[in-house]
């Protein structure tokens, strides 16, 4: 039995769920989204209460029980993308490294001999808050949002993977609030023979 699958989902206001057989449509102010649910999972909307209801037909079978939790968020997220939005901010940190919009398209300056380009999907945004980074205290930063959680994150997690932190200094691309673990540099021994 699903924990995640039997809470309930809030319809706030401005939202709008249409459902066509195993297709639920979540319609808001940012937009519409839609999931094709698996056929072992029901999708209903409890009008008195302006809650979804996801439950599973057949809780004895191990598909079902994988996806009740899985469609539950699945939907939880089309709800939440819809209505208020994801966002991820990032932030580049290395002397003379920065990043451009052009076009559908992030370049990267981050160390390498050439530039890295990334291709930005038409359902994400770009901010780009601070262009180049100022020394190594002052980092670029950027900000990408979408409806779609899924997609955000994936992009996100590419840009990050072109140049991750190093442990040394820092240098890299990373979330806004991600932790760098540092490390010590090496020691030199003082003194002579």
């Amino acid at each position: 039995m699903s924990r995640i699958g039997n809470k309930q989902i809030d319809i706030p206001a401005g939202v709008k769920i249409e459902l066509n057989g195993s297709v639920v449509k979540v319609t808001g102010t940012k937009g519409d989204m839609q999931l094709e649910c698996h056929p072992l999972i029901k999708v209903s909307v409890d009008d008195s209460q302006n809650k979804i209801v996801v439950v599973n037909e057949e809780p004895e079978n191990r598909k079902g029980r994988q996806m009740h939790g899985t469609t539950r968020a699945l939907i939880a997220n089309m709800v939440t993308g819809v209505s208020k939005g994801f966002e991820t901010k990032m932030e580049i940190y290395g002397t003379g490294y920065n990043v451009k919009e052009q076009g559908n398209k992030l370049i990267f300056q981050v160390g390498y001999s050439h530039p890295v380009e990334k291709t930005v999907p038409a359902e994400i945004k770009v901010v780009i808050d601070v262009p180049a980074t100022r020394g190594n205290d002052v980092p670029a930063k950027f900000t990408l949002s979408s409806i779609d959680k899924a997609i955000l994150g994936k992009l996100a997690s590419d840009i990050r993977k072109i140049m991750p932190p190093e442990p040394y200094k820092g240098k890299g691309i990373r979330y806004a609030d991600e932790q760098v673990i540092r490390k010590e540099g090496k020691a030199f021994a003082s003194g002579g023979s």
